[in-house]
C-alpha cells in the first residue's frame, strides 16, 4: 500500500479580501519510516500559537519535516499510518527497537521515546491529541492497559505514555490534531 499521502487544500484571501483557494496539492511535509513504507507521518498544517494568524499566508509546512510534537503554544494537524505488526514478525527485538529509534529520530522525536520494554513505539509528548482511526484497526497501548480501536473511534491522548500496535492485515490510517499542553 505505501504511505497515504492525501491532498492538502488551503484557503485564503485574494487582494480584494475574497475567499479563494491558495494551494491544492499533496502535502510536502512527510516523514516516512525509512524501514517500512506503510508507517509514517503526513503533516498537513501547524500553528506557532493560538490564536493563529490568518491574515498572512506563509506556509508553515515549508522546510524540514515537522517534529512529532506541536510547537510550544501551537498546534499540529497530521495523518499517521501504523503498519501491521506482521511486517516485522521476522525481526529480533533489538532490530525492531533500532528501526523504531530511526523513525523517531527522523521525526526529531528521539527524546520522546520511553523504553519501557512493553513495545518499541512507546512515547510521550506534552500535548493533548485528538486522534481518530480512519481505516484499519489499531490498539493504543498505555502503561496500564490497552484499547483496541475500530474506524471512527476517537482517542483523546492527554500527555500520557503511549504506543501503537496494529494486529490487523492492512496499514491503519489515523488523523491527529495535537495541541501543546503543560507537562504532566
Amino acid at each position: 500500500m505505501g504511505l497515504y499521502r492525501g491532498r492538502r487544500i488551503v484557503t485564503g484571501h485574494d487582494e480584494a479580501g475574497r475567499s479563494c483557494i491558495i494551494e491544492d496539492a499533496p502535502p510536502a511535509n512527510v516523514v516516512p519510516n525509512p524501514n517500512d513504507p506503510d508507517r509514517g507521518h503526513i503533516n498537513f498544517w501547524r500553528t506557532a500559537r493560538v490564536p493563529a494568524n490568518n491574515a498572512v499566508y506563509d506556509d508553515p509546512m515549508a522546510g524540514p519535516p515537522c517534529p512529532l510534537a506541536p510547537l510550544r503554544n501551537g498546534t499540529m494537524f497530521r495523518f499517521f499510518q501504523i503498519a501491521p505488526e506482521k511486517n516485522e514478525a521476522d525481526l529480533t527485538d533489538a532490530e525492531r527497537n533500532r528501526r523504531m529509534a530511526e523513525m523517531f529520530g527522523a521525526a526529531g522525536a528521539a527524546h520522546n521515546r520511553t523504553l519501557t520494554g512493553q513495545h518499541p513505539s512507546m512515547h510521550k509528548t506534552d500535548s493533548v491529541d485528538y486522534i481518530v482511526l480512519l481505516k484499519g484497526e489499531v490498539t493504543a497501548l498505555l502503561d496500564v492497559g490497552s484499547v483496541a480501536m475500530k474506524p471512527f473511534d476517537v482517542l483523546i491522548q492527554r500527555g500520557t505514555n503511549h504506543g501503537w500496535v496494529n494486529y490487523g492485515e492492512e496499514p491503519a490510517l489515523l488523523v491527529a490534531v495535537l495541541l501543546d499542553a503543560e507537562p504532566v
